[in-house]
């Protein structure tokens, strides 16, 4: 069975930093999407970024030059590093996989993690 498991969240103050981590566990695949997810309160989840299976990396314009999603594929981890972060990134981070290419519904990846809250305070 496949689990994800986000970790790293946490509370800071605007303009500081968080680094998010995915493990994948029971994974048995070698060629897949994988991506994070924000969910801020009473909106809908979006995109953060994105790494198709030719490393192909996608970033919501929100988040351009602050956060840097990458991946080990040898140990199915996932990171996030977000930088200079601002009030409206609070909310709850997901990571997200999917055997094979990213489907062009990002709802209807295969596996999604439980999330992690962050909070950015002003």
């Amino acid at each position: 069975q496949v689990r994800l498991v986000e970790s790293g969240g946490g509370s800071v103050q605007a303009g500081g930093s968080l680094r998010l981590s995915c493990e994948a566990f029971g994974y048995p695949y070698s060629s897949y999407c994988v991506g994070w997810f924000h969910q801020a309160p009473g909106k809908e989840r979006e995109r953060v970024a994105t790494i198709d299976t030719d490393d192909e990396t996608i970033y919501a314009d929100s988040v351009k030059g602050r956060f840097t999603i990458s991946r080990n594929k040898a140990n199915h981890t996932l990171w996030l590093q977000m930088n200079n972060l601002k009030v409206d990134d609070s909310g709850m981070f997901y990571c997200a996989s999917h055997r094979g290419n990213c489907p062009l519904r990002l709802s209807t990846m295969d596996y999604w993690g439980q999330g992690t809250q962050a909070t950015v305070s002003s």
